[in-house]
């Protein structure tokens, strides 16, 4: 019976996240880059709002909480493990092709955020409550669709951003120290993951302002400091990227070769699903943030794809191609990525074990807030509580049990959120066209 439903799921991960989808995602990208005049030109400016002063707007949580609360959720096992599976299946071309997509996401980032500020309401204990279900039903009149976004969201919760985040925490530490129970980790993500989601979003924020910037710093430069090292093949594996980018990456050693089809596939298939921009997850949190206007928070927000897939993608990729161990046989995403940190000793394990610890940690945070909001949709204020304490229970399941699955279910949650998402962003394309003119210029100015 598991066989059967992981083959369907498997199938139905696979028409989805195929062609089709892509085309729309970076399609909408694209669409969005030029509709709003190349917004990614802003980014240097959406960096310094993170850090000001917020003011009295209205709000929750600050910019700066909200934007390390959405990259607590983005930044996860993707940026190691997915641009490692990237390479593999897409050959080195693949993570060019994923530092597009992130390129162009920040513009779609940018929209999604800007109308969830603008179509947030706040809810009966007086929070605000935003996200793409609340565009659906305020915007363009389709609560229904919004209705199965909020679904699609809380079943994607509980498994990419909660029970297979809790068992990597458990299969890595069972891998430097066998034996040890798994209970007894279980036990511990529990009831830390418990002391900052039940006091709810100012608790999640706070823990991410800390844990984000540390865990993304020390990453990124344990990354450089790799490459470093290995200089001297770092010419060779950057220009290997970009002309296997475009020409496809003929067999070597023991890879089976790739050609360009299977390099924009993977590269952007990739690195959509580690930045999410066009899933509709962020903006839920980016409804939250203090703010005078939507454009601002947005400008914020479309950052978090920047630092996840130009950045910390990037430099994941530039460490596994120049090892150059995707070239040997038998590799799995997992493995490649040990070859390739373990290549300098006992640091670059220091570096990869330390980064996933704390990628997995932070999503389970994000995540959380994410699936509440959807949950609070669909159920009302009164649901968040008990699905809070559900969702600390998960984390122990998640940490013990055979959970193969529920990585196919998540893929499929995901691809069916983008889906009622990319409709109001299309839909509503003039409407955040209008509000960056009327915002833009006094931010670009200096002003607030």
């Amino acid at each position: 019976m598991e066989d059967t439903i992981g083959r369907a799921l498997g199938a139905a991960s696979d028409f989805l996240w195929g062609w089709p989808l892509i085309v729309l995602l970076f399609g909408t990208h694209l669409f969005l880059t030029v509709r709003l005049g190349f917004i990614q030109r802003f980014t240097w400016t959406g960096i310094k709002l993170s850090v000001a002063r917020d003011g009295n707007a209205a709000g929750d949580i600050s910019p700066f909480g909200a934007l390390t609360t959405a990259l607590a959720a983005t930044i996860g096992t993707g940026n190691i493990y997915g641009v490692a599976g990237a390479v593999l299946l897409g050959g080195p071309g693949a993570v060019l092709w994923m530092w597009l997509t992130g390129v162009f996401g920040i513009a779609t980032k940018y929209a999604e955020a800007l109308l969830a500020v603008k179509y947030r309401v706040r809810n009966e204990r007086g929070e605000m409550s935003g996200g793409p279900m609340y565009v659906l039903e305020r915007a363009l009149g389709q609560r229904w669709l919004g209705l199965l976004f909020a679904l699609f969201t809380a079943l994607a919760s509980f498994g990419i951003g909660n029970m297979t985040q809790a068992n990597a925490i458990a299969e890595m530490i069972s891998v430097q120290a066998p034996g040890f129970p798994k209970w007894i980790v279980g036990a511990v993500l529990a009831a830390i993951t418990a002391a900052v989601i039940l006091g709810g979003i100012r608790s999640i924020a706070r823990a991410c302002e800390l844990l984000v910037p540390f865990m993304t710093l020390f990453y990124v430069a344990g990354c450089i400091a790799i490459l470093a090292m290995e200089w001297r093949d770092l010419p060779d594996a950057v220009s290997l990227i970009v002309s296997s980018a475009f020409t496809g990456q003929a067999a070597v050693g023991g890879f089976a070769g790739a050609g360009i089809r299977e390099a924009v596939r993977f590269g952007i298939a990739r690195g959509l699903f580690s930045n999410e921009s066009g899933l509709g997850s962020a903006p839920i949190v980016a409804a939250a943030a203090r703010t005078e206007n939507p454009v601002r928070q947005a400008l914020v927000s479309a950052t978090g794809t920047f630092w996840d897939t130009v950045v910390v993608c990037a430099m994941t990729g530039l460490v596994v191609v120049t090892s150059g161990d995707w070239t040997a046989n038998g590799m799995t995403k997992a493995s490649l990525c040990s070859a390739a940190f373990e290549r300098v000793g006992v640091f670059g394990t220091f570096i990869l074990t330390g980064g996933l610890l704390t990628f997995v940690f932070s999503t389970i945070l994000g995540w959380a807030y994410y699936g509440e909001k959807a949950v609070e949709y669909l159920l009302g204020t009164s649901a968040v509580s008990p699905y809070r304490w559900l969702w600390v229970l998960a984390v122990f399941v998640g940490t013990v049990a055979h959970i193969d699955v529920v990585w196919t279910f998540s893929d499929v949650m995901n691809a069916l959120m983008a889906l009622p998402n990319l409709v109001a962003l299309l839909a509503l394309s003039g409407v955040v066209a209008a509000e960056s003119r009327k915002y833009l210029p006094a931010l670009r100015d200096g002003g607030r």
